[in-house]
Protein backbone atom coordinates (compact mmCIF):
# COMPACT_ATOMS: atom_id res chain seq x y z
CA UNK A 1 0.00 0.00 0.00
CA UNK A 2 1.44 3.40 -1.00
CA UNK A 3 2.40 5.70 1.79
CA UNK A 4 0.32 8.86 2.24
CA UNK A 5 2.01 12.24 2.06
CA UNK A 6 1.32 15.07 4.51
CA UNK A 7 1.75 18.82 4.45
CA UNK A 8 2.29 21.08 7.53
CA UNK A 9 -0.36 23.78 7.97
CA UNK A 10 1.20 26.73 9.89
CA UNK A 11 -2.21 28.17 10.70
CA UNK A 12 -3.54 25.10 12.44
CA UNK A 13 -0.12 23.86 13.44
CA UNK A 14 -1.11 20.42 12.21
CA UNK A 15 -0.13 18.02 9.43
CA UNK A 16 -2.77 17.61 6.83
CA UNK A 17 -2.92 14.71 4.44
CA UNK A 18 -2.27 15.68 0.82
CA UNK A 19 -5.05 14.67 -1.45
CA UNK A 20 -4.17 14.57 -5.22
CA UNK A 21 -6.79 15.04 -7.85
CA UNK A 22 -7.05 12.72 -10.80
CA UNK A 23 -5.94 15.53 -13.12
CA UNK A 24 -2.83 16.11 -11.05
CA UNK A 25 -2.07 12.43 -10.90
CA UNK A 26 -2.52 12.14 -14.70
CA UNK A 27 -0.27 15.20 -15.29
CA UNK A 28 2.48 13.84 -13.08
CA UNK A 29 2.25 10.48 -14.78
CA UNK A 30 2.52 12.14 -18.18
CA UNK A 31 5.61 14.11 -17.06
CA UNK A 32 7.29 11.01 -15.73
CA UNK A 33 6.43 8.99 -18.84
CA UNK A 34 7.65 11.76 -21.14
CA UNK A 35 10.89 12.07 -19.21
CA UNK A 36 11.36 8.33 -19.45
CA UNK A 37 10.90 8.33 -23.21
CA UNK A 38 13.19 11.37 -23.64
CA UNK A 39 15.90 9.78 -21.55
CA UNK A 40 15.46 6.48 -23.37
CA UNK A 41 15.61 8.13 -26.78
CA UNK A 42 18.68 10.14 -25.77
CA UNK A 43 20.36 6.98 -24.55
CA UNK A 44 19.48 5.16 -27.77
CA UNK A 45 20.90 7.98 -29.93
CA UNK A 46 24.05 8.06 -27.83
CA UNK A 47 24.41 4.32 -28.22
CA UNK A 48 23.91 4.48 -31.97
CA UNK A 49 26.38 7.37 -32.25
CA UNK A 50 29.18 5.81 -30.24
CA UNK A 51 28.48 2.15 -30.94
CA UNK A 52 27.77 1.14 -34.59
CA UNK A 53 25.12 -1.37 -35.36
CA UNK A 54 25.87 -4.87 -36.60
CA UNK A 55 24.96 -3.80 -40.13
CA UNK A 56 27.24 -0.76 -39.93
CA UNK A 57 30.04 -2.93 -38.56
CA UNK A 58 29.64 -5.31 -41.47
CA UNK A 59 29.68 -2.41 -43.95
CA UNK A 60 32.80 -0.90 -42.38
CA UNK A 61 34.54 -4.25 -42.54
CA UNK A 62 33.48 -4.59 -46.16
CA UNK A 63 34.77 -1.08 -47.01
CA UNK A 64 38.05 -1.82 -45.27
CA UNK A 65 38.44 -5.03 -47.28
CA UNK A 66 37.59 -3.17 -50.50
CA UNK A 67 40.29 -0.59 -49.81
CA UNK A 68 42.83 -3.35 -49.27
CA UNK A 69 41.77 -5.00 -52.52
CA UNK A 70 42.02 -1.67 -54.38
CA UNK A 71 45.56 -1.27 -53.08
CA UNK A 72 46.40 -4.76 -54.33
CA UNK A 73 44.75 -3.94 -57.67
CA UNK A 74 46.72 -0.69 -57.99
CA UNK A 75 49.91 -2.58 -57.24
CA UNK A 76 49.14 -4.99 -60.10
CA UNK A 77 48.30 -2.05 -62.37
CA UNK A 78 51.69 -0.54 -61.53
CA UNK A 79 53.37 -3.80 -62.58
CA UNK A 80 51.44 -3.83 -65.86
CA UNK A 81 52.38 -0.17 -66.45
CA UNK A 82 56.06 -1.05 -66.06
CA UNK A 83 55.73 -3.97 -68.49
CA UNK A 84 53.94 -1.79 -71.06
CA UNK A 85 56.54 0.97 -70.70
CA UNK A 86 59.28 -1.59 -71.33
CA UNK A 87 57.44 -2.87 -74.42
CA UNK A 88 56.94 0.72 -75.63
CA UNK A 89 60.63 1.48 -75.12
CA UNK A 90 61.67 -1.58 -77.13
CA UNK A 91 59.06 -0.77 -79.76
CA UNK A 92 60.41 2.79 -80.22
CA UNK A 93 64.12 2.05 -79.90
CA UNK A 94 64.45 -1.40 -81.47
CA UNK A 95 61.55 -2.54 -83.65
CA UNK A 96 60.67 0.83 -85.17
CA UNK A 97 64.35 1.73 -85.59
CA UNK A 98 65.01 -1.49 -87.51
CA UNK A 99 62.20 -0.70 -89.93
CA UNK A 100 62.95 3.04 -89.96
CA UNK A 101 59.57 4.03 -88.55
CA UNK A 102 59.13 7.14 -86.42
CA UNK A 103 58.81 6.53 -82.67
CA UNK A 104 55.44 7.07 -81.01
CA UNK A 105 55.58 9.97 -78.50
CA UNK A 106 54.58 9.37 -74.88
CA UNK A 107 51.86 12.02 -75.11
CA UNK A 108 50.10 9.78 -77.64
CA UNK A 109 50.75 6.49 -75.85
CA UNK A 110 49.54 7.81 -72.47
CA UNK A 111 46.85 10.21 -73.59
CA UNK A 112 44.06 8.43 -71.71
CA UNK A 113 40.42 8.78 -72.70
CA UNK A 114 39.33 12.25 -73.74
CA UNK A 115 35.95 13.94 -73.73
CA UNK A 116 33.69 14.80 -70.81
CA UNK A 117 34.52 13.90 -67.23
CA UNK A 118 33.51 10.26 -67.09
CA UNK A 119 33.88 10.18 -63.32
CA UNK A 120 31.76 13.18 -62.33
CA UNK A 121 29.00 11.02 -60.83
CA UNK A 122 31.47 8.91 -58.87
CA UNK A 123 33.45 11.94 -57.68
CA UNK A 124 30.27 13.49 -56.24
CA UNK A 125 30.06 10.63 -53.75
CA UNK A 126 32.20 10.53 -50.59
CA UNK A 127 35.30 8.37 -50.17
CA UNK A 128 35.54 7.47 -53.87
CA UNK A 129 39.07 8.80 -54.52
CA UNK A 130 40.61 5.33 -54.77
CA UNK A 131 37.92 4.18 -57.20
CA UNK A 132 38.40 7.22 -59.46
CA UNK A 133 42.20 6.91 -59.42
CA UNK A 134 42.02 3.22 -60.31
CA UNK A 135 39.53 3.85 -63.12
CA UNK A 136 41.71 6.62 -64.58
CA UNK A 137 44.82 4.42 -64.54
CA UNK A 138 42.90 1.61 -66.23
CA UNK A 139 41.78 4.04 -68.94
CA UNK A 140 45.41 5.03 -69.61
CA UNK A 141 46.40 1.35 -69.74
CA UNK A 142 43.60 0.69 -72.22
CA UNK A 143 44.85 3.50 -74.45
CA UNK A 144 48.47 2.30 -74.18
CA UNK A 145 47.44 -1.23 -75.16
CA UNK A 146 45.40 0.10 -78.07
CA UNK A 147 48.26 2.27 -79.37
CA UNK A 148 50.75 -0.57 -78.90
CA UNK A 149 48.50 -2.94 -80.84
CA UNK A 150 48.35 -0.46 -83.74
CA UNK A 151 52.12 -0.02 -83.56
CA UNK A 152 52.75 -3.77 -83.72
CA UNK A 153 50.34 -4.01 -86.67
CA UNK A 154 52.41 -1.33 -88.39
CA UNK A 155 55.70 -3.07 -87.56
CA UNK A 156 54.33 -6.39 -88.87
CA UNK A 157 53.39 -4.71 -92.15
CA UNK A 158 56.84 -3.13 -92.33
CA UNK A 159 58.43 -6.53 -91.71
CA UNK A 160 56.37 -8.05 -94.51
CA UNK A 161 57.50 -5.22 -96.81
CA UNK A 162 61.11 -5.24 -95.61
CA UNK A 163 62.39 -6.71 -98.88
CA UNK A 164 60.60 -4.03 -100.85
CA UNK A 165 61.92 -1.36 -98.48
CA UNK A 166 65.49 -2.58 -98.88
CA UNK A 167 65.13 -2.35 -102.67
CA UNK A 168 63.76 1.18 -102.44
CA UNK A 169 66.15 2.73 -99.92
CA UNK A 170 69.06 4.40 -101.77
CA UNK A 171 71.70 1.73 -101.15
CA UNK A 172 74.28 1.92 -103.96
CA UNK A 173 76.57 4.53 -105.45
CA UNK A 174 75.06 6.49 -108.34
CA UNK A 175 78.33 6.09 -110.30
CA UNK A 176 80.43 3.03 -110.96
CA UNK A 177 83.67 2.82 -108.98
CA UNK A 178 85.59 2.62 -112.25
CA UNK A 179 84.06 5.90 -113.45
CA UNK A 180 84.75 7.99 -110.32
CA UNK A 181 88.00 9.93 -110.74
CA UNK A 182 87.77 11.90 -107.51
CA UNK A 183 85.63 12.35 -104.41
CA UNK A 184 85.69 16.12 -104.59
CA UNK A 185 83.44 17.34 -101.80
CA UNK A 186 81.79 15.81 -98.76
CA UNK A 187 78.60 16.45 -96.82
CA UNK A 188 78.52 19.41 -94.42
CA UNK A 189 79.54 23.05 -94.14
CA UNK A 190 82.32 24.30 -96.43
CA UNK A 191 83.40 27.37 -98.39
CA UNK A 192 81.36 27.55 -101.58
CA UNK A 193 83.72 27.51 -104.62
CA UNK A 194 81.80 30.25 -106.44
CA UNK A 195 80.20 32.40 -103.74
CA UNK A 196 83.19 32.08 -101.36
CA UNK A 197 80.93 31.94 -98.32
CA UNK A 198 80.42 29.31 -95.65
CA UNK A 199 77.48 27.24 -96.83
CA UNK A 200 75.92 23.88 -96.07
CA UNK A 201 76.73 21.28 -98.73
CA UNK A 202 73.68 19.01 -98.64
CA UNK A 203 75.19 16.19 -100.66
CA UNK A 204 78.48 14.86 -102.05
CA UNK A 205 80.33 15.61 -105.29
CA UNK A 206 81.73 12.76 -107.37
CA UNK A 207 83.99 13.76 -110.26
CA UNK A 208 83.65 11.72 -113.45
CA UNK A 209 84.11 12.28 -117.20
CA UNK A 210 81.24 14.01 -119.05
CA UNK A 211 78.69 11.52 -120.34
CA UNK A 212 79.34 8.99 -117.54
CA UNK A 213 76.20 7.00 -116.74
CA UNK A 214 74.33 7.93 -113.53
CA UNK A 215 72.39 5.11 -111.86
CA UNK A 216 69.30 5.25 -109.64
CA UNK A 217 70.43 4.23 -106.17
CA UNK A 218 67.11 2.56 -105.32
CA UNK A 219 63.71 1.62 -106.74
CA UNK A 220 61.30 4.53 -107.00
CA UNK A 221 59.34 6.94 -109.12
CA UNK A 222 60.81 9.99 -110.86
CA UNK A 223 59.41 13.01 -109.05
CA UNK A 224 61.22 15.72 -111.02
CA UNK A 225 63.34 15.70 -114.20
CA UNK A 226 64.18 19.19 -115.46
CA UNK A 227 66.56 22.12 -115.20
CA UNK A 228 66.65 23.58 -111.68
CA UNK A 229 68.46 26.74 -110.72
CA UNK A 230 71.78 25.87 -109.10
CA UNK A 231 71.33 22.14 -109.71
CA UNK A 232 71.25 22.43 -113.50
CA UNK A 233 69.73 19.45 -115.27
CA UNK A 234 68.66 17.23 -112.37
CA UNK A 235 66.50 14.28 -111.46
CA UNK A 236 64.71 13.67 -108.17
CA UNK A 237 63.55 10.11 -107.43
CA UNK A 238 60.98 9.39 -104.72
CA UNK A 239 61.76 6.00 -103.19
CA UNK A 240 58.93 5.85 -100.67
CA UNK A 241 59.55 5.19 -97.00
CA UNK A 242 60.24 8.97 -96.71
CA UNK A 243 63.37 8.77 -98.92
CA UNK A 244 64.31 10.84 -101.96
CA UNK A 245 67.54 10.97 -104.01
CA UNK A 246 68.72 13.88 -106.16
CA UNK A 247 71.15 13.72 -109.10
CA UNK A 248 72.35 17.14 -110.30
CA UNK A 249 74.50 18.91 -112.95
CA UNK A 250 73.65 16.32 -115.63
CA UNK A 251 74.51 16.80 -119.27
CA UNK A 252 71.45 14.78 -120.28
CA UNK A 253 68.30 13.57 -118.49
CA UNK A 254 67.16 10.08 -119.60
CA UNK A 255 63.93 9.70 -117.56
CA UNK A 256 60.59 11.49 -117.30
CA UNK A 257 58.46 12.55 -114.32
CA UNK A 258 56.19 9.74 -113.15
CA UNK A 259 58.44 7.06 -114.65
CA UNK A 260 59.19 4.05 -112.43
CA UNK A 261 62.87 3.22 -112.12
CA UNK A 262 64.74 0.26 -110.65
CA UNK A 263 67.96 0.34 -108.66
CA UNK A 264 70.85 0.45 -111.11
CA UNK A 265 68.78 1.89 -113.98
CA UNK A 266 70.40 4.80 -115.83
CA UNK A 267 68.66 8.12 -115.12
CA UNK A 268 71.08 10.54 -116.81
CA UNK A 269 74.66 11.40 -117.77
CA UNK A 270 77.33 13.35 -115.87
CA UNK A 271 77.63 16.97 -116.97
CA UNK A 272 78.49 20.50 -115.90
CA UNK A 273 75.14 22.31 -115.91
CA UNK A 274 73.89 24.72 -113.25
CA UNK A 275 76.18 26.22 -110.62
CA UNK A 276 79.24 24.07 -111.29
CA UNK A 277 82.95 24.56 -112.01
CA UNK A 278 83.58 21.21 -113.71
CA UNK A 279 81.98 17.93 -114.81
CA UNK A 280 80.76 15.99 -111.79
CA UNK A 281 77.68 14.54 -110.13
CA UNK A 282 76.16 16.26 -107.12
CA UNK A 283 74.27 13.52 -105.25
CA UNK A 284 71.86 13.95 -102.34
CA UNK A 285 69.74 11.69 -100.17
CA UNK A 286 66.86 13.17 -98.21
CA UNK A 287 64.72 11.59 -95.54
CA UNK A 288 61.62 13.38 -94.30
CA UNK A 289 62.78 16.15 -96.66
CA UNK A 290 65.96 16.59 -94.60
CA UNK A 291 69.38 16.02 -96.25
CA UNK A 292 71.48 13.18 -94.81
CA UNK A 293 75.02 12.08 -95.61
CA UNK A 294 74.90 9.75 -98.66
CA UNK A 295 78.15 7.94 -97.83
CA UNK A 296 76.31 6.21 -94.97
CA UNK A 297 74.45 4.27 -97.69
CA UNK A 298 77.44 3.22 -99.81
CA UNK A 299 78.50 0.12 -97.91
CA UNK A 300 76.72 -2.14 -100.40
CA UNK A 301 79.20 -1.16 -103.13
CA UNK A 302 82.42 -0.80 -101.19
CA UNK A 303 84.74 -3.06 -99.30
CA UNK A 304 85.28 -2.10 -95.63
CA UNK A 305 88.66 -0.62 -96.58
CA UNK A 306 87.18 1.43 -99.44
CA UNK A 307 84.33 2.58 -97.22
CA UNK A 308 86.75 3.74 -94.50
CA UNK A 309 88.83 5.55 -97.09
CA UNK A 310 85.77 7.34 -98.49
CA UNK A 311 84.76 8.49 -95.00
CA UNK A 312 88.30 9.74 -94.39
CA UNK A 313 88.31 11.67 -97.67
CA UNK A 314 84.86 13.11 -97.05
CA UNK A 315 85.97 14.59 -93.71
CA UNK A 316 88.99 16.49 -94.99
CA UNK A 317 88.85 19.91 -96.72
CA UNK A 318 88.63 19.47 -100.49
CA UNK A 319 88.38 21.55 -103.65
CA UNK A 320 84.66 21.75 -104.40
CA UNK A 321 82.97 21.91 -107.76
CA UNK A 322 79.60 23.40 -106.78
Amino acid sequence: MAKSKYRFNPETLTYEKIEYSKKHIFGMGFIYLTSFFVLGFTFMLSWLFFFPSVRETDLMDENSELRVQYKVLNSKIHTIENVLEDIADRDNNIYRVIFEADPIPDEIRKAGIGGINRYAEIESKPNMEVVVETAQRLDVLYKMLYVQTLSFDSVINLAKNKEDMLRCIPGIQPLSNNDITRFSSGFGYRIHPIYKTLKMHTGIDLTAPPGTKIYASGDGVVKRARFVRGYGKSVTVSHGYKYESIYAHMSMILVKPGQKVKRGEVVGLVGNTGTSTGPHLHYEIRKNNQPINPINYFLNDLSPQEYDEMIRISLRPTQTLD
